[in-house]
């Protein structure tokens, strides 16, 4: 794969229900997130059923700029898989919350590197043949965050700003923004700020096509909760991101010629 190839890959759409991203919770590492958004980016607008989506390790590692040469890689992402196939998420569906799994079925060729994987049929409303109440973004913005953490926010920060022309604010209460982020564990407000929220916005900041700014509510000395500005950055910032986040990406990439 040429680095012409890995453009057009990574700038495959991803299209999720909204209720998949704010009403859901799960514990998904980043890689693990990672691999469920390139899978997710394989479906196409006009399926009307899951289909097995061919996993590639070394495509995978190339698009999302990892060392192919790694000798592990095929062993780590064969684990990932598993992983995933084993954790589930709980979605609230008309109140009841309801239990459901990401993956019904993979293979792994050895031989061919790839790993084949159909998606849970549960699964088919959040991600099949949406008309309202989805977001939809670039996977391409996703690869350079560094933190399972900073995913979530960058697409939790996606699903609530509807009109990208124009910033967004809102009031989100502190223990409902560790839910959304899937931070719960922490109970330190000083924590939940060094390791999960100021790394989350620095990152998306840095690496993604939004702007964060947020403004933290005190009561007293505690934090009660934040007002959260989002806005797509301007045209300029957002294609010196993009060729910055190219640049990251295209360490590992290497043309090659298959014998």
């Amino acid at each position: 794969m040429d680095k012409e190839k890995a453009l057009e890959i990574r700038q495959k759409r991803i299209k999720k229900a909204n209720a998949l991203i704010q009403k859901s919770h799960f514990d998904l590492s980043l890689q693990q997130q990672k691999m469920m958004l390139y899978l997710i980016s394989q479906i196409k607008p006009g399926d009307k059923d899951f289909k097995v989506y061919t996993f590639n390790v070394r495509e995978f590692c190339m698009i999302c700029g990892i060392d192919y040469n790694n000798g592990k890689n095929y062993i780590l992402l064969k684990e990932q898989i598993k992983k995933i196939a084993d954790k589930s998420v709980w979605i609230k569906i008309d109140g009841i919350d309801t239990l459901l799994r990401w993956i019904e079925k993979a293979k792994f060729n050895e031989n061919s590197g790839n790993i084949e994987i159909r998606l849970d049929e549960d699964m088919k409303p959040f991600l099949l043949r949406l008309k309202a109440n989805y977001t939809e973004y670039d996977l391409f913005f996703t690869l350079g965050l560094k933190s399972k953490y900073s995913l979530r926010a960058y697409e939790y920060f996606q699903s609530v700003h509807y009109d990208k022309l124009k910033p967004y604010s809102f009031y989100i209460s502190y223990e409902e923004l560790k839910i959304r982020l899937g931070a719960e564990t922490y109970k330190k407000q000083d924590n939940f700020a060094r390791r999960v929220l100021n790394p989350a916005v620095e990152e998306i900041n840095a690496f993604s096509d939004k702007q964060i700014t947020v403004e933290r509510v005190r009561k007293g000395k505690a934090i009660i909760g934040y007002n959260i500005t989002v806005k797509t950055k301007d045209i300029l910032p957002r294609v010196e991101t993009a060729a910055a986040l190219e640049k990251e990406l295209n360490t590992y990439i290497v043309d090659y010629t298959e014998v």
